[in-house]
């Protein structure tokens, strides 16, 4: 059959093909089904590694935001120890309660106001129209909860800012300011002054660099040119939203209040030296502790290299504030013929509030240049307030008002275009390079002096000729703490370790009280 029947032995060899080819593609079919189920299960398993990584980098920089606030908040140990320290010992008492009022009115006027003010929708790139009582920020608000932010961080965040700035307040206007006057000011700093200044400036108001006065289209338009040619106005951390509101504030409440009796006396200037040096050296050291969580937190985060962005910025805060220390303390010797400790501290203060606007916009060298400077203008706004017969008791307005306005101007003279850029800016431009950015900075500094100068200047005024600001001269001599709180001073020297004896005047007799 070999022979005779060819077409079978082809048929055969067919059939056999026919059925190896079917039992590779049910075979091949088998694979694709195999590697179809394996992409789909790499996918899944991508899609959740991207999730977890999500999730765990939105959680540090929340966590990032949080724990930089705490130390913000922490600043108002600070404040108060720097103060307690500075004021006379029957007025301790009264400097405390008004930090620690600063931060609990700030915590309830911000939270039902001020932060609406300050990032709502703006209108007309003046002030923020937002949901009142944060009612824009709750449960989801962000979508999927384990990889966005509901925005409850950034409330805290900026409420240690907004009390910062309404305690600056209270060292000009120390010792001789009615505690319910300081109150309502205090009150209306939270709710009103400042917050404005922050929709400006880091809002979407007009001086804003992250997203001024959008169009219908949505895009920024910053001075000057209103296109991304420019900036905007940059104050990374505060220089002038901060420290200027609250400086120039307290420069308009020393005016109106006037000078403690026997601060001059003939036109001469008394000292009338604070009472505890070491209170004061503390506190500024804990201020400058702060001062981390305030400029390095300014970065809002730590994913996509803001992490590098913030240790740059811790060394540039550090060499302004130690730049101006040593600038300070030499200054004090060749013009006040001894070292002082207290124009040293302040000048680390200075050098603080120099750095605050530029930290993250400038180079090592230049931060140097601006604590160096700084020591020298608070020392030159210090003596000129002397001149001028205006007590300002913490020296707030030269360390806060006018470095806070030197801190603007300085990002203009030293930021470079690469810097900017390295601190995620918005804009790519020249600004920097042809000199604009500097025009920006000092237009934006004169019009957050104007504002603050001029509406601290009403509520003092108006306070003034309604309830009063100012004490009595008796009360005063007495000390705030006895006519305020009914105590008057903390003997601190004839006592066990576990109580301290409270002396009042005129009241008869001792008050024991535990530490």
């Amino acid at each position: 059959c070999q022979f005779s029947c060819p077409n079978g032995r082809s048929s055969s060899k067919m059939a056999g093909s026919t059925a190896t080819i079917a039992a590779m593609n049910a075979r091949m079919d088998m694979l694709q089904g195999y590697l179809e189920s394996n992409m789909t299960a790499l996918h899944a398993e991508v899609a959740a590694a991207q999730h977890t990584a999500d999730s765990a980098e939105s959680s540090l920089d929340i966590s990032w935001i949080i724990l930089c606030g705490s130390i913000v908040f922490f600043m108002q140990a600070g404040f108060s120890m720097l103060e307690a320290g500075a004021v006379t010992e029957k007025n301790v008492i009264n400097i405390l309660f008004k930090n620690i009022m600063d931060a609990s009115i700030a915590g309830i006027f911000f939270w039902a106001f001020g932060y609406a003010v300050a990032y709502g929708p703006t209108y007309g790139g003046f002030i923020g129209t937002g949901e009142v009582f944060i009612l824009d920020i709750h449960n989801n608000a962000g979508g999927d909860v384990a990889t966005a932010s509901d925005g409850w961080e950034g409330w805290f965040f900026q409420w240690a800012f907004a009390g910062t700035a309404a305690t600056i307040v209270s060292g000009s206007v120390a010792e001789r300011t009615k505690f319910h006057a300081y109150l309502i000011y205090s009150a209306l700093c939270a709710t009103f002054i400042y917050p404005v200044v922050v929709h400006w400036g880091w809002g979407s108001g007009f001086l804003s660099a992250w997203g001024a006065m959008p169009d219908d289209n949505g895009d920024a338009r910053p001075l000057f040119s209103g296109t991304s040619a420019s900036n905007g106005m940059i104050d990374f951390a505060g220089s002038g939203i901060v420290h200027m509101v609250g400086g120039v504030s307290g420069l308009v409440g020393a005016m109106v209040v006037g000078p403690r009796t026997g601060r001059f006396v003939d036109g001469k200037l008394q000292p009338i030296p604070g009472h505890n040096t070491v209170m004061q050296a503390l506190g500024t050291t804990i201020l400058w502790f702060g001062w981390y969580g305030f400029n390095c937190g300014s970065t809002l985060m730590l994913s996509g290299g803001a992490a590098n962005l913030a240790g740059k910025v811790a060394v540039t805060t550090t060499l302004s504030a130690t730049s101006a220390c040593l600038t300070a303390t030499l200054i004090s010797h060749f013009f006040e013929k001894t070292f002082d400790i207290g124009i040293a501290l302040n000048g680390i203060l200075a050098g603080l509030v120099g750095i605050t606007a530029n930290c993250s916009v400038v180079d090592p060298w230049h931060a140097v240049l601006i604590g160096f400077f700084s020591a020298w203008i608070y020392y030159g706004a210090r003596r000129l307030l002397f001149f001028l017969k205006i007590d300002d008791p913490l020296d707030a307005f030269p360390i806060h008002g006018c470095c806070g306005y030197w801190g603007l101007l300085a990002t203009g003279i030293f930021c470079t275009d690469e810097n900017v850029q390295y601190a995620a800016y918005p804009n790519v431009n020249t600004a920097c390079a042809s000199g604009e950015q500097f025009g920006v900075q000092a237009v934006g500094g004169l019009v957050i002096f104007i504002w603050s100068f001029a509406i601290s200047g009403l509520v003092f005024l108006a306070m003034k000729f309604t309830i009063g600001v100012r004490v009595s001269e008796e009360v005063e001599d007495q000390g705030l703490d006895f006519s305020e709180h009914g105590l008057d001073f903390i003997d601190v020297d004839a006592k066990p370790a576990a109580q301290v004896i409270v002396v009042g005047q005129g009241a008869g007799d001792n008050k024991v009280a535990p530490l």
